[in-house]
């Protein structure tokens, strides 16, 4: 059933895992073209050249300031904290559109993707108003502090400790442990960490585990680079020395923290990033066949097919993040899809140009962004979950472990 993406209905109480796909309104068809057209102004103008995976690997914080002067950051976010008081559906059409023009939206995207909707359902009033406003004019970044060393996806075996202190008559905790893969952090203001904050329970490892927004700058934390193979530092380790967060910077519920990080997954794993990281070179791929560089390929139109079911998918997840509904399992398996959907479009598009999984240097568009594609493609099916560990949620949503 298709119905207007302003008002999707719920979906019904059964073991369906993917809402109801949604149409596109003629208003947010115009949204789109409107942001398309200016990427296409910025791209002719020189303001960026087109990349891969640019919501983790291209940073430019002017870019992001202007997206938040455009209104086009902060889109879900209340006016009162100084966002823009529209559709998680409205946000999803600005957001596909920066991925496809492969624009460089590294520095915003983890604060505007679940920080700032994390703090609208958990934040108290002063943590709205103290961040909210920074965040949709792209000005503030987070990062996030879930994984830790040696703990591979098992998220509950967090080793951070979280122990009561009080700092010149101020109340709070004092936290102690490492956290790792936290993308941007040596550029980050901030970022939500995942700590300990009551002894283990062995019958329940979810117990007691708490939220704390952690500031990156405080001299008891230490950001230590993570340079991948290729050279280039888009990951972190972080070190948390006994830094001190007041209680005014507990995120929601002490002890909800699992019950919290679960729900800010939805936000990680449903939006478009988790398909079109390597849009921008099936693009490519197809106006090379169009131009007679690369031979005609019936699978490029079968990587076309896939992207555009996953687009529906996850615009309907969107749509039910709109409504409040519960998305967490299908945003498991819209990311489960698309990551393995971008690893295929690199290797596919490698294969079609005569490749042999080497990169080959060579100067044109093409070349430029297949070589970059696959230097990251080993990540698309690791970073926000593994998909082996998703494949598990998804069983379990559909009642089948």
């Amino acid at each position: 059933m298709t119905t207007s993406a302003g008002a999707p209905p719920s979906p019904p109480a059964s073991r369906t895992l993917v809402p109801p796909v949604v149409s596109e309104a003629p208003a947010l068809r115009e949204l789109r073209l409107q942001v398309r057209g200016w990427l296409g102004e910025q791209v002719a103008a020189g303001v960026f050249v087109p990349h891969v995976d640019t919501w983790l690997t291209r940073w430019d914080r002017d870019f992001s300031r202007e997206l938040g002067r455009r209104g086009w950051l902060g889109m879900v976010v209340p006016r009162e904290y100084g966002g823009q008081g529209r559709t998680y559906v409205e946000r999803f059409v600005v957001t596909e559109e920066l991925l496809v023009a492969g624009a460089p939206v590294a520095a915003h995207w983890v604060a505007e993707r679940q920080i700032g909707p994390t703090l609208l359902r958990h934040g108290t009033e002063e943590q709205k108003r103290a961040f909210l406003p920074g965040i949709s004019r792209g000005e503030l970044v987070f990062g996030i502090g879930m994984s830790e060393p040696d703990s591979g996806s098992d998220l509950a075996s967090v080793r951070t400790r979280a122990e009561r202190d009080v700092v010149e008559g101020r109340s709070g905790w004092r936290l102690t442990g490492t956290k790792v893969w936290t993308s941007g952090a040596h550029e980050a203001d901030a970022f939500f960490a995942l700590a300990r904050s009551a002894p283990l329970d062995p019958a329940d490892r979810h117990a007691g585990l708490s939220q704390f927004v952690v500031d990156l700058h405080d001299p008891a934390v230490e950001v230590r680079p993570i340079v991948s193979m290729n050279g280039e530092h888009h990951f972190n380790e972080v070190h948390l020395g006994g830094v001190f967060v007041p209680d005014d910077r507990v995120l929601g519920e002490l002890g909800s923290g699992w019950r919290q990080v679960t729900g800010e997954l939805a936000f990680e794993r449903s939006g478009p990033e988790r398909v079109l990281s390597t849009f921008p070179l099936l693009a490519a791929a197809a106006g090379a066949t169009a131009a007679g560089r690369l031979p005609d390929d019936a699978g490029l139109g079968r990587l076309l097919a896939r992207t555009a079911g996953l687009h529906h998918m996850s615009l309907a997840v969107a749509a039910a993040l709109q409504q409040g509904d519960d998305a967490d399992s299908a945003a498991a398996a819209v990311k489960v899809l698309g990551t393995t959907l971008e690893g295929d479009v690199a290797e596919h598009v490698d294969l079609l140009a005569g490749r042999t999984g080497r990169a080959s240097g060579g100067d044109d568009e093409l070349s430029r962004l297949l070589d970059a594609a696959l230097l990251q493609r080993p990540g698309f099916t690791l970073r926000g979950g593994t998909n082996e560990v998703l494949r598990g949620v998804v069983a379990r949503a559909l009642g089948l472990r």
